[in-house]
């Protein structure tokens, strides 16, 4: 018999198949057949060596031909444009069971940020055009898929209790089930690779985040009980050719991938090396996945980006110039200014002119990548929401520094002023890092006067969390004891919800658009939704006036557009009373005050 074993070439485990050692004989035309004595009942020398040819052509002609081979010996980017009947019959040598046969069902698990669930859709979209189907039980899946976050230990470690959960769950399976298989994908995959299929033996497959169009391969690999994983790294890989099936639980948005990795090589950040290097998505396949939201009555896009506002498509000759990139006054970057491409503010005016009644959004920039017309676009279009996440990480220029962030305390305070004048009614995202290396009491108090400053609507703040290739693994000590960065994290969300309180609180009085999104979580006679700003808006589900001008009432829906007077506030939200339907055109006159 044959024997397999696996092994990990070039980041990609593959299966090697190792060929039995023939014992040659001295003579004869058939060597390689066993010599047996003269048995009348036993056939010739000849006889035998003429039926064992007849029968190895037999198997022979039966078998893989050249071709199953060849054909997937090209760039990953190419094995799904295969004709449809050379897929069909692509490998018989996996085993006679097809999707075909016994379509598997498929559960997609995602945790961590907005990049995390397009990925997820994504990978939904290649798996359904190859036959799986998807379920959202997980005890009735054949494949059980995590798209996984790596950016914090505390990401990891909720993945790997996880896997021993899902291992039980798979040593429960009945044995006249075929056998549950168990999906690493995302940032994990990439950081941790072959650790992850060696360790305690949780996983069948991994697949990291440019390695998607690969599933199909590695989960028929799977199915034949050996593990499969492919990590390699890409730089051009975009998925700009495939629309991703959208399972977001609200009809009224979605979230629309532009751009992949990230160049800064911030000191703490991981991304770098689980999103690889930074390539924007041609603007026309964006513009063609907006269009067709809108045509699904999708409300709001969230425009994404691991450097959202550095996109920059350089597909077309006509975007091609000797413009340098403009970076924000007082910023820098590790890498050399970049040349011609179509920037992010023409990407943002062309999406915003898909349609009018739709809002756009746009997560998660650097600062440093703010030319002044995208604030300007901003202004002049009323479906542009007027919210930004402005990272900052930290207030001290010392540790900005040792971060290379790329600006100090007083450059980022000039862009949240030049961001306020040029957009008044504006609300202010952020992140910061507690207990980054070196950190001392004077730096942290730094960070809470910035945060006092500038007062935030929403943050997000985080424990310094060290991780593996990292520059600060490298070059920097985790100094900073767990108990203080505890002390710290503590402190700093205590003075954001002090000052989230009073900037929510401007906005009492108000004559609010919001986009109804669901039922509040906390009250069946509530609804919820999100204003312009991006902060939650809770209001009685009552009937309002329809908006139509015939006095008409109505009950308000998911996806409606509702003005609301907002009568009170906390750090977290704003409450109302809902007053009519509306439109984003119609109801540019209720921006302010009433």
């Amino acid at each position: 018999m044959q024997s397999i074993r696996s092994c990990i070439v070039g980041g990609l485990r593959v299966c090697c198949w190792r060929l039995p050692r023939w014992t040659l004989q001295p003579a004869g035309p058939c060597a390689w057949a066993s010599t047996r004595g003269l048995d009348p009942e036993v056939p010739s020398r000849e006889a035998k060596c003429k039926g064992g040819l007849e029968d190895f052509h037999a198997k022979l002609a039966a078998g893989p031909s050249l071709q199953h081979f060849l054909q997937d010996a090209g760039p990953v980017q190419e094995t799904h444009h295969l004709p449809a009947e050379a897929v069909e019959d692509s490998a018989p040598y996996l085993g006679s069971r097809t999707l075909a046969d016994a379509p598997r069902k498929v559960y997609l698990e995602t945790y961590g940020c907005q990049m995390n669930v397009n990925d997820t859709e994504i990978a939904w979209s290649i798996l359904q055009k190859s036959g799986y189907l998807r379920t959202s039980r997980l005890e009735e899946a054949d494949v059980i898929l995590l798209v996984t976050c790596s950016i914090r230990e505390k990401a990891e470690q909720t993945i790997w209790n996880r896997l021993r959960y899902l291992k039980a769950l798979k040593s429960k399976r009945p044995r006249l089930q075929a056998p549950l298989r168990i999906g690493i994908l995302g940032c994990m995959a990439e950081r941790l690779k072959e650790k992850i299929l060696e360790r305690e033996k949780l996983v069948d497959v991994v697949a990291g985040p440019d390695a998607y169009r690969d599933l199909p391969r590695l989960l028929a690999v799977a199915e034949t009980g050996q593990q499969a994983a492919n990590v390699l790294l890409s730089l051009d890989e975009t998925y700009a050719d495939i629309l991703p099936v959208h399972t977001s639980t609200s009809p009224t948005s979605a979230f629309v991938s532009i751009m992949r990795g990230c160049d800064n090589m911030c000191t703490y950040c991981i991304v770098p090396f689980t999103r690889g290097r930074e390539r924007s998505r041609p603007v026309a396949s964006i513009l063609q996945e907006v269009q067709a939201l809108s045509d699904q009555g999708v409300k709001e896009v969230t425009l994404l980006g691991q450097n959202v506002n550095s996109y920059r498509d350089t597909s077309e000759a006509q975007f091609l110039s000797a413009t340098p990139t403009q970076l924000s006054r007082g910023f820098s970057s590790v890498y050399k200014p970049k040349q011609g491409g179509l920037r992010f503010a023409d990407l943002l005016d062309r999406v915003s002119a898909i349609d009018p009644e739709m809002r756009i959004r746009f997560t998660s920039p650097h600062p440093k990548d703010f030319p002044d017309e995208v604030f300007q676009l901003m202004k002049e279009r009323h479906n542009i929401c007027k919210h930004l996440h402005l990272p900052v990480q930290s207030g001290s220029t010392r540790v900005l520094e040792a971060m290379r962030r790329g600006y100090t305390r007083e450059a980022y305070l000039a862009l949240v002023h030049l961001i306020r004048d040029s957009l008044p009614d504006v609300t202010l995202s952020s992140d910061f890092i507690a207990g980054f290396c070196g950190e001392t009491e004077d730096d942290h108090q730094q960070t809470l006067s910035l945060l006092r400053e500038v007062r935030y609507n929403t943050a997000f703040i985080f424990a310094y969390s060290m991780r593996e290739k990292t520059r600060a693994f490298h070059r920097l000590q985790d100094d900073v004891a767990p108990e203080v960065k505890q002390r710290r994290l503590k402190e700093l969300m205590t003075v954001f919800r002090e000052e989230a309180s009073w900037a929510n609180a401007a906005a009492v009085g108000q004559v609010q658009v919001v986009l109804v999104e669901s039922t509040s979580k906390r009250s069946a006679l509530d609804l919820c939704g999100r204003n312009d700003g991006n902060i939650k808006v809770i209001f009685p589900d009552v009937e309002v006036d329809d908006g139509t001008g015939l006095g008409s009432k109505v009950r308000v829906q998911p996806g409606d557009y509702v003005l609301v007077k907002i009568s009170s506030s906390s750090s977290q939200t704003l409450r109302g009373i809902p007053l009519r339907r509306t439109t984003l055109k119609g109801s540019t006159a209720f921006g302010g005050a009433n």
